[in-house]
């Protein structure tokens, strides 16, 4: 067996504290939230509706002892960690609530997913564009930077500072002129935060900026990843040893060796088609660490729904790399047919079921749909011999059952995939059969 690293793991920066402690503080954070999701668990059905309905609210909070307020952050928070899942109107705890009190690598998995979801918790201002928001959520990541390389508090006009030059850069990126006086901006609104910073007049880039990093320290501060004093904002142990991840990521990216970074996610994937496994891994981790996770998972899933069957298999192949934080996605394409089976399969082997046995979680006619979009794969990108030997792998055992349920299955890609198998099968009898097959298909005859 071969290992996946490829150099040494990297060691946290010196002072970080290990990781028990770390899950502490992260059971900390997310106490409320914890105590929620387990009320959650044992309430009735209508207690249990997603959104948290209003009579649900009032007995929650009755229950526990908190505000309404209260109660509704924490649910929020409990989603966005994953210690509840949303499945169609309904929320049920999720696996990692399961595993919180003796797994401290769930329990960072999920502070983590709820610190990359900042920007939820805390409601952005009022009256800002959504434009000037995404902006600063996309800048935020390098006055995370600043702050975990400064190992100490940062004031705040340094960080406004970088914030501003990192927004003029996208601006430029996009060839934008900047909007100037008149966007939409209020008064900052962190305690103590504004002290020592130069009054802007009202208006400008300068105060909206002001505004907009108000907002994102107090979002940060919110998940327990800053705290913010009097002008100037520090990381939290937590919050130094998730950047300090980010960044790690990156470096690792840097050393992609078949330079798919900067690639779309289709054109990633066919890079990384004729990859051996652990290099395609690789692949996968460094063009993930180059993006968001959110934005990565969406592309990966946008590819996965186009009519290539290779870039459908391969996207699930790079959301295992994802792993937790991929989880709520992949749970909501359940209800859509095509990406249904990979779900599946991808879910069973998070939740820590053998590869070889995942197949099991598959109905019958799922298993089907999956051999016939595997067969597509094959007969687009692969060779002859291994669509031939590809019948092997079906569930049915013989090539007459096989044929009753792919006509029923009704893929797109069917009757394709039949002429394909027919055309490089070299028994004739069997190919005669197949041809048939794909003729009934392709009539709509029995």
């Amino acid at each position: 067996m071969t290992t996946r690293r490829t150099r040494p793991a990297p060691r946290p920066p010196e002072g970080t504290p290990p990781r028990a402690e770390l899950a502490r503080q992260a059971r900390t954070v997310l106490a409320d939230a914890v105590r929620i999701a387990h009320w959650a668990a044992g309430a009735p059905g209508p207690g249990t509706t997603a959104p948290l309905a209003a009579h649900a609210l009032e007995r929650a909070a009755t229950a526990l002892e908190l505000s309404p307020a209260q109660v509704r952050a924490g649910w929020d928070r409990a989603r966005l960690a994953g210690l509840i899942e949303l499945h169609g109107d309904t929320a049920r705890p999720g696996w990692r609530l399961r595993a919180w009190d003796r797994d401290d690598s769930a329990v960072l998995r999920g502070w983590v997913a709820l610190f990359d979801a900042w920007s939820l918790v805390h409601a952005a201002p009022a009256r800002i564009e959504a434009g000037a928001v995404a902006e600063a959520v996309e800048a935020v990541p390098q006055v995370l930077s600043l702050l975990q390389l400064s190992a100490g508090p940062v004031t705040v006009p340094a960080l406004l500072d970088l914030l501003g030059q990192r927004v003029a850069e996208l601006h430029e990126e996009r060839c934008e002129v900047p909007l100037g006086p008149g966007r939409p901006a209020t008064a900052a609104t962190t305690a103590g935060a504004t002290a020592d910073r130069p009054d802007p007049a009202a208006g400008t880039d300068a105060d909206l900026n002001a505004l907009l990093l108000d907002w994102a320290l107090e979002g940060l501060a919110a998940v327990g990843a800053l705290t913010l004093g009097h002008g100037h904002a520090t990381l939290t142990p937590l919050g130094n040893w998730a950047v300090w991840v980010k960044l790690e990521q990156i470096c690792v990216a840097a050393q992609s060796p078949a330079g798919n970074i900067e690639q779309s996610a289709a054109d990633m994937l066919l890079g990384c088609a004729r990859l051996t496994p652990g290099p395609a891994r690789d692949e996968y981790r460094a063009w993930l660490a180059a993006r968001t996770v959110g934005s990565a998972v969406a592309e990966l899933l946008a590819v996965a729904r186009g009519q290539d069957a290779l870039l459908r298999g391969l996207a699930f192949e790079a959301l295992r790399v994802v792993g937790a934080p991929a989880e709520p996605e992949v749970r909501a394409v359940l209800a859509e047919p095509s990406l249904r089976p990979y779900a599946l399969l991808w879910l069973a082997e998070y939740e820590g079921n053998d590869p070889d046995d995942a197949q099991d979680v598959l109905s019958r006619e799922e298993a089907t749909w999956l051999w016939v979009d595997t067969a597509a794969a094959v007969a687009d990108h692969g060779e002859t011999g291994l669509l031939v030997r590809h019948l092997d792998t079906a569930v049915q055992g013989t090539v007459p059952a096989l044929l009753d349920e792919v006509r029923a299955v009704g893929h797109p890609r069917t009757v394709q995939v039949l002429v394909a198998l027919a055309a490089a099968h070299p028994d004739p009898a069997l190919a005669k059969a197949v041809r048939r097959a794909a003729f009934q298909v392709h009539t709509g005859g029995a």
